[in-house]
């Protein structure tokens, strides 16, 4: 029995990578945006997603930089990634990131990182 309990474990640890992939995707911002406060430069970043529904934590970092935001998550089909944003201030403020399979509709931000 302790065998196989063991063989389960190592199972679910070397699974578990794929899993976390399933809600951590790769993003482009062509133009500096505003996530809350703070306005991030044009870049590539990483966004991460945490939670279902009206109840997800969404961060999005780039070298040692992160940004972490509550948001909705609505599940639904994009033919391409990209990014909505509203003129506030003369700034671009971020609203919401479209993935290949989810939109993630952002509500404010805080920083942490350099």
């Amino acid at each position: 029995m302790k065998r196989l309990s063991t063989y389960a474990l190592m199972l679910a640890l070397a699974a578990a990578p794929s899993f976390a992939a399933k809600n951590s995707q790769s993003l482009n911002f062509a133009t500096p945006v505003k996530i809350g406060a703070n306005e991030i430069p044009a870049g590539d970043y990483k966004v991460t997603w945490n939670g279902t529904g009206d109840n997800v934590q969404v961060t999005i970092a780039e070298n040692g930089k992160s940004f972490t935001v509550p948001a909705k998550l609505v599940e639904e089909k994009h033919n391409h990634k990209g990014y909505i944003v509203s003129r506030e201030g003369g700034a671009d403020q971020l609203q919401t990131i479209q993935l290949s399979n989810v939109s993630l509709q952002l509500e404010g931000a805080t920083a942490s990182g350099r």
